[in-house]
């Protein structure tokens, strides 16, 4: 979009500086920050520090200023403007030139047809370099990437990307380093960045991306935490820009083991020397390619990638990847939203961050499609620009963290969406940080009308320990919210539903569930998994899920437990879906980057005028800004108004210095403002809880009094916690103590009984029994629809080793279980089943089936029923699977009815891999008998009984369906 061609900005140095003050006032109004004294404002003023503007508020006072001057600033300015007079400067040279703006570059003449590549993709490759050689052998001169640079679209080609990585390893092999070297990529957004990391890879090493330096204001913290970064990594050698090789010795200095800094054009030389439009040759294999390089090619298990966890704490984290976990995070994905070479993946997000890096960049490479990329700053400086790109390249995929949603959602201008078109999208994915309702709708309902479907929007949940992606929900179903009850959830960790209209709610959205191959968890202090709808402690289990923190074995230790990997996060499971509702470590995450409380507690306490140990530093919820707000808490006894104002402008300053960014909101209070528990430690959530029930002057008031209640609510809940694992512990233990009374008689007076029937009607009177003991409420519905005078096969769905219980209690006549081979050679197991006339049936033998279905036929002709699980195995993971045909096609040849049993909440009591059972309602849902009709073929009956029956237990299970 352009400005008119006659319009003259209204600018000149005077009127931009009354502009720029106007705008910067209003803004920290709508921010609710102090107003700024009357007059003109010193120049020198800095933007962060003394103002309290982050870099989203930075780019909102851009917009501004440039709306009332009638000018476009460029978003790459953001990078350079410390203070007030930098942007008087960039304000009143753009409204001097008043020359044409693009909202987005023109689009690359590529081939985003349907045909641009031919199906497939690299299922055998093992390493990252692979999976390159394979694309560059058989697609050499399609786009794999368009890079929209300041200069203009640039396209990168397989073969280009294999060829500059080739250059960048054969540049870093003229270095002396280790046989696996980790090296650090400190780099913009650009194609210099793609080779390098392949570079890195071709040459032997690891690659460790590292965010550049993005403001003045920041080095002193920037050069801090990449310092301890580059220590821990071992990194040997950097490469970078030139703009950047001041850092760069900086970090030298602090990091012993850094011997190399290396500048991109050093070693893209070779690539650069290459005639312009020449494809280099692709060799049949990249074994041929490497023999010229002095390294040997990585295995699946070596490292692909140490992917260090954004945030401003002291002691970074190192993800390790392998190439083989990135592959298997890679190919679960795509298979959950059935990437093609047809997609077209729009993407600003960066490269450092594990969701642009796995899954925009290394996720199209795999699944062949085009990517359209752009630096993060071109869509900060104009969130417009992302829309516009998936508009002109056709856009199917697209991923941002929620504020950027929220962003586009109130940061566009009308007159930029002109003839934008958003109907390409099949979908957005939304992640990375809290995700909120409210912006999910507002995004909506602005780009509806642009073609924009909701369906669209797919909320996921995933980190650097699981690769990227964890959680997906069903493609094209949309979000999906759940309020439940505020207090309840507070006081009891039950995610209770809550009616639309009712008040004292919260809601959470739906993550999906997890992607094939995975497994969640939800625990309780006490290491217990919880059952349905109770929050607790998030843990997952899968193919990518990291060994650990590189050189990091506390932190490992505290991750990993067993197959499970600790997420640092509190979530509830509902229905298979992931519900996640916060930080277990009270951990701010802003923008998608972590912010950890208590180095600026640490920093602003020793202030003086700041009570030491009494900062309280947390985030809250933040709906307007589509992201958390970073609130600094500090006590002191200052009650002069100028003595406090200064205060406030040294913490915010020491905030600033701490982390690179302004905190939101300064709250001074009043001795013992801030809440801590008996034994002194600081407690962030409830004093966060009084900040936003606007309780927090009360408690200044009454501090004694308010502690101590706070204390003993405390000390109330850790009570409660522990009574309920206990509580829940002493359960399993007598579960099965009753059980291993009961099993042992019951065995062997079933052997002894006179015939089957007298057996079942022992082992229903005993079930019955044991359920009465164990206080499991069962609730039946539709058993009248049950005809026990004639044969008939009974299906249920497989959740849990419970199943069979609660079937033989709820059944008085007798009935035959069909039970897998294996158990006819199993000792004692095998005659107590065979009294009990069970069915054993083959599963894995296809040639057998139509032997295993004459069984079941025979029993039936005979005038016995069979319960029969379709789903003829069962796992821990939540919801139905493919039902088999064998059961359904007996009952069609035998001309009996199929009854189906919905089976709700057996999971919860014994879930495959749980040690001590637990109490949980269980819920039997009888359908009404399903019959072959007359005429009907047995096969088409079969299919047909099968789908009505598998259609009535979803219905009641409770479960999603895993078919879907």
């Amino acid at each position: 979009m352009q400005l008119p061609a006659n319009s003259t900005p209204r600018s000149s140095q005077g009127n931009a500086r009354r502009v720029i003050e106007d705008a910067l006032r209003a803004l920290r109004s709508d921010l609710h920050q102090a107003p700024l004294p009357s007059g003109r404002l010193d120049p020198r003023l800095r933007l962060d520090a003394d103002l309290g503007l982050d870099s989203l508020a930075r780019v909102e006072l851009l917009e501004r200023v440039g709306r009332a001057l009638q000018v476009r600033i460029p978003a790459e300015t953001l990078q350079s403007l410390d203070t007030l007079g930098d942007l008087l400067k960039v304000a009143s040279a753009a409204g001097r030139t008043g020359g044409p703006v693009e909202v987005a570059a023109l689009p690359l003449e590529v081939d985003i047809s349907p045909s641009r590549l031919p199906p497939g993709e690299p299922i055998a490759c093992a390493t990252l370099s692979d999976m390159l050689a394979w694309r560059a052998e058989r697609h050499p001169n399609a786009t794999h990437v368009v890079l929209l640079g300041e200069s203009g679209p640039e396209p990168l080609s397989y073969a280009a990307l294999l060829a500059g990585a080739e250059a960048f390893a054969a540049g870093l092999a003229q270095y002396a380093l280790s046989p696996r070297p980790t090296v650090a990529l400190m780099l913009p957004t650009s194609l210099d960045y793609l080779q390098a990391f392949f570079g890195v890879l071709l040459a032997g090493g690891t690659p460790v991306p590292l965010y550049p330096p993005a403001h003045r204001s920041q080095l002193e913290e920037h050069v801090r935490r990449h310092a301890e970064i580059l220590a821990n990594a071992g990194a040997e050698a950097l490469i970078t820009v030139r703009e950047a090789q001041l850092v760069a010795r900086w970090l030298r200095s602090r990091a012993p083991g850094l011997r190399h800094i290396v500048a991109v054009p050093e070693l893209a030389r070779r690539a650069r020397e290459r005639r312009p439009g020449a494809n280099p040759p692709i060799q049949p294999a990249l074994a041929a390619r490497l023999s010229r390089l002095p390294v040997e090619p990585c295995s699946a298990e070596s490292l692909a990638l140490i992917q260090y966890t954004s945030g401003s704490t002291g002691s970074p984290k190192g993800v390790m990847l392998t190439h083989a976990q990135l592959l298997a995070n890679i190919r679960a994905m795509g298979a959950t939203i059935g990437a093609a070479p047809q997609d077209v993946f729009v993407s600003w997000l960066p490269l450092y961050h594990d969701m642009g890096l796995i899954g925009a960049w290394l996720g199209s490479l795999y699944h062949g499609c085009l990517l359209i990329l752009m630096p993060p700053t071109a869509f900060l400086g104009r969130p417009a620009r992302w829309l516009r790109a998936i508009h002109d390249y056709r856009g199917t995929l697209s991923a941002s963290p929620n504020f950027g949603y929220e962003l586009a959602a109130r940061r566009i201008e009308d007159e930029e969406l002109e003839g934008l078109d958003l109907g390409s999208l099949r979908i957005t994915f939304n992640g990375a940080e809290a995700i909120y309702p409210e912006t999910l709708e507002r995004f909506r309902r602005r780009f509806a009308p642009h073609g924009f479907r909701a369906e669209a929007m797919t909320p996921v949940y995933g980190l650097a320990e699981a690769g990227v992606g964890l959680t997906f929900p069903p493609i094209g179903r949309g979000p999906l919210v759940d309020r439940v009850d505020r207090d309840i959830l507070a006081r009891t960790s039950r995610a209770q539903p809550i009616s639309d209209g009712a008040e004292g709610f919260v809601s959470f959205v739906s993550c999906g569930r997890p992607l094939p191959g995975y497994a969640l968890r939800v625990i309780d202090e006490a290491g217990s998994e919880v059952g349905e709808r109770t929050e607790g402690n998030l843990q997952f289990a899968g193919p990518s899920a990291t060994n650990g923190y590189f050189r990091n074995a506390d932190a490992t230790a505290r991750m990993v437990c067993g197959d499970w990997r600790n997420t640092g996060d509190r979530a509830y499971l509902a229905a298979g879906e992931l519900y996640v509702t916060g930080r277990a470590k009270d951990i701010v995450i802003r923008r998608g980057r972590h912010i950890y409380p208590e180095e600026i507690e640490s920093a602003v306490g020793e202030l003086d005028g700041v009570r030491k140990g009494c900062v309280a530093v947390f985030g809250t919820r933040e709906a307007e800004a589509g992201t958390e707000r970073l609130v600094v808490v500090a006590e002191t006894r200052e009650s002069d108004a100028l003595r406090r104002s200064e205060l406030k402008r040294r913490i915010g300053a020491c905030v600033t210095a701490s982390i690179g960014e302004p905190a939101d909101e300064i709250v001074l209070a009043g001795p013992h403002a801030v809440l801590k528990t008996s034994s002194g430690k600081l407690r962030r959530a409830a004093t966060r809880a009084a900040y936003e029930q606007r309780t927090l002057e009360r408690a200044m008031r009454k501090p004694a009094l308010q502690v101590m209640r706070l204390a003993l609510g405390s000390a109330n809940l850790a009570v409660r916690r522990a009574s309920r694992s206990f509580a829940q512990l002493l359960f399993g233990l007598y579960a099965w103590c009753a059980l291993a009374v009961f099993a042992v008689p019951t065995v062997a007076l079933t052997m002894l009984a006179r015939s089957p029937a007298s057996a079942w009607r022992l082992n229903h009177a005993v079930a019955r029994r044991v359920i009465r003991l164990l206080r499991i409420p069962l609730g039946v519905s539709g058993e009248e629809r049950l005809d026990i005078g004639k044969p008939h096969v009974l299906v249920a769905n497989h959740s849990s080793y419970s199943d069979s219980l609660f079937l033989t209690a709820l059944l008085e006549a007798p009935h035959r279980f069909a039970v897998k081979a294996e158990l006819a050679h199993a000792p004692v197991i095998a005659g107590y089943l065979r009294k009990l006339q069970a069915l054993f049936l083959e599963r894995f033998a296809p040639e057998r089936s139509a032997a295993e279905v004459a069984k079941l036929e025979d029993a039936l002709r005979h005038g016995q029923s069979v319960i029969v699980f379709p789903e003829g195995t069962f796992t821990r993971a939540t919801g139905l699977r493919a039902f088999h045909l064998g059961a359904f096609e007996a009952a069609a040849a035998a001309d009996v009815p199929v009854v189906p049993v919905g089976l709700r909440g057996a999971r919860s009591v014994l879930r495959d891999g749980q040690r001590l059972p637990r109490r949980a309602p269980i819920e039997a849902a009888f359908g009404a008998p399903l019959t072959a009709r007359a005429g009907e073929s047995p096969f088409a009956a079969a299919v047909r009984l099968r789908d009505e029956a598998r259609a009535h237990i979803l219905r009641h299970c409770g479960e999603p369906d895993l078919t879907a």
